[in-house]
């Protein structure tokens, strides 16, 4: 068994001195050839047969003693390289560099020297080597540098072009290209040296050079065949194509071609390209997500401007970093004002809600939630405002209300009660005085009551009203006749052209708006003063205005004392009474004819109610009224 063990290993080692391609020569101790192998007959040319068995006579007379000194300096220890020269069979000296080794017997190769390894290269072998090496070299800091320059691109079309072209700079490819795999076609989205043409043309993924190459299960290709059908053969000449496969996130993205058209490619070029295939699929990888990213970022941007709600974001010193167009909407303070400063409300503790009210008077209502992984906090509010005076207007409605009827209700009551227990005792006088103010204060409750039936239906729009002509100058005269006598501290002026036409809508309705419009002109003028009331037409619009001389309207309540519930402040209503729905009436009822009604202030000081209605037209046109 160790017999043939030594024979399989000789075997080994005669065929690998047999497949060197340096002239390897064997010395026993007298100098004598043991080995000649046959790069050394090339290199001498002397053959193997005629040098076995006795002493070389490469070695020149006056170069003796420095091989015997190489000699005997391995034999004490170490592997020792020299260039000199050496005989060949013509006898011409040949340049070589020569590394000696000394034989030892034992299997460690630790006993006695029994022998002496000559390996002889020709220098300019070295050289090439040294070339190759440092060749090698420069390509894998070029790439390094190529790796670095795609890496630094962010955006995907400009990586793409950049690998292309770093492609034939490495490769010395004479054109490349890359392909993106979409589903199971390709399409070529990068092209360098070629038309661009042919930028975005697509091929069959199966039955392309990717499919093939995908299917082999290897990463890089080179083929020299079946190349006049590819979009490829726009380049003139081309003989081959090696290309090499790009993954993205684990999965096939696309391919890389490096075009040959008037050079070979070799093992190098295909070693460089699946490097630089694999490092493309990186870049790609990072351009994707860098591309996500700002997708992500103008997404959240997006919604960030556009939000109605205020949404600022605190640092973890509670400083304001973002402060989005609706914060500064809410709060009135612009983003150059609070950026690097604390915002202009209290903070909530995180999942709670805050209520605020700011200098403004603006409430809002604010949360919070921080932000673990930065220490930021991103605040969001909004405004509460309308909200907030409809909870109060509500509470303040059902306490109003309740003062409004309770002080009807107790007069009836009373002299209800006073009939009943007292009629007998009661002269007739005192009776019938009783019963009128019965009947006095039960009109009053009655019109409370439409009041407030009135105002529902106009908050639910369901307010019925009549398309038709009337005659607003008769209405108007009509709800003013008796006016003059209704205070002695008020002066009546009305003012209606005879030639005023008809109005379309409903007479009623219109009734109703004029009856709440001079009401609320006396009861907010109770120092007296003009009313004045003054109709005329302007185009297709006929325009009423109700002036008074009271207490008057500030600019920021001309358009609220519409609402339901709103009066110019709480005080009013202790100070006039009513429930603050009047004006959200006639709003409605005026909108419901297709007109509108606004507040103004009077010149001189007062309010200005004016009501607006269309012309009513007749076939024969708007100037004449309709029959």
């Amino acid at each position: 068994m160790g017999d043939e063990r030594a024979e399989s290993d000789e075997g080994i080692a005669l065929a690998v001195l047999a497949g060197s391609p340096n002239a390897i020569v064997a010395l026993d101790r007298d100098q004598t050839v043991l080995m000649w192998n046959p790069a050394a007959e090339k290199l001498f040319g002397w053959p193997a047969e005629l040098m076995v068995g006795r002493r070389s006579p490469i070695v020149p007379d006056e170069l003796t003693a420095e091989h015997n000194a190489v000699l005997e300096r391995v034999r004490t220890g170490g592997q020792v390289s020299l260039r000199t020269r050496r005989f060949r069979r013509d006898g011409s000296l040949v340049d070589v560099r020569v590394d000696t080794s000394a034989l030892r017997c034992g299997t460690d190769g630790g006993g006695a020297v029994i022998g002496y390894i000559c390996v002889h290269h020709l220098p300019q072998d070295d050289e090439d080597a040294r070339d190759r090496g440092e060749h090698r070299a420069r390509l894998v800091r070029r790439l390094t540098d190529v790796v670095g320059d795609i890496n630094a691109e962010l955006e995907l079309p400009a990586v793409l072009d950049r690998i292309a072209a770093s492609l034939t700079e490495l490769t010395g490819a004479d054109a490349g290209g890359f392909v993106l795999i979409e589903g199971d076609r390709l399409r070529l989205v990068s092209a360098h040296q070629l038309p661009t043409s042919i930028r975005g043309a697509t091929a069959d993924l199966r039955t392309s050079l990717v499919g093939k190459l995908m299917r082999t299960g290897k990463t890089v290709m080179l083929e020299t065949s079946e190349l006049d059908d590819l979009i490829w053969s726009e380049l003139p000449g081309l003989h081959s194509i090696a290309l090499g496969l790009a993954t993205a996130g684990g999965r096939p993205y696309g391919a890389l071609y490096a075009l040959f058209a008037k050079r070979r490619a070799g093992h190098v070029e295909l070693e460089l390209l699946e490097l630089l295939a694999g490092h493309a699929g990186i870049a790609v990888g990072n351009a994707m997500a860098y591309q996500d990213a700002v997708r992500q970022r103008a997404h959240e941007r997006a919604v960030f401007d556009a939000s109605a709600d205020g949404i600022a974001v605190l640092d973890g010193r509670g400083r304001v970093i973002q402060w989005n167009p609706a914060a500064g909407e809410l709060t009135g303070f612009h983003a150059d004002e609070v950026i690097g400063e604390p915002p202009p409300f209290p903070l909530p503790a995180p999942g709670e809600k805050l209520t605020f009210q700011l200098d403004s008077g603006a409430w809002l209502d604010v949360v919070s939630a921080a932000i673990p992984e930065t220490g930021e906090i991103v605040v969001d509010f909004r405004d509460v405002t309308r909200a907030k005076e409809l909870e109060e207007a509500k509470d303040l409605f059902l306490a109003t209300t309740s003062h409004e009827l309770r002080t009807p209700i107790t007069v009836v009551r009373g002299f209800a009660g006073t009939l009943d227990s007292r009629w007998d005792k009661l002269s007739d006088v005192e009776r019938r005085s009783a019963v009128h103010t019965i009947a006095e204060r039960a009109r009053s409750l009655g019109a409370l009551m439409d009041h407030l039936l009135l105002g529902a239906r106009a908050g639910a729009e369901e307010i019925p009203v009549r398309a038709e002509p009337f005659d607003l100058a008769a209405l108007v005269r009509g709800a003013t006749l008796g006016l003059p006598v209704f205070s002695d501290r008020h002066r009546i002026e009305v003012l209606v052209p005879d030639d005023l036409p008809p109005v379309m809508g409903d007479a009623l309705a219109t009734d109703i708006m004029l009856g709440q419009l001079l009401e609320n002109a006396f009861k907010y003028s109770p120092d007296g003063g003009l009313i004045r009331v003054e109709v005329w037409r302007e185009g297709d619009e006929v325009v009423v205005v109700v002036d008074d001389e009271g207490v008057g309207i500030a600019a920021s309540d001309r358009d609220r004392v519409f609402e339901r519930f709103i009066q110019v402040d709480s005080g009013d209503r202790r100070r006039f009474g009513g429930v603050g729905l009047g004006l959200y009436i006639v709003r409605n009822l005026a909108r419901a004819q297709g007109g509108e009604v606004s507040a103004h202030p009077r010149p001189g000081g007062g309010t200005r109610m004016r009501l607006v209605l269309g012309v009513a037209c007749s076939p024969t046109g708007c100037d004449t009224p309709a029959q």
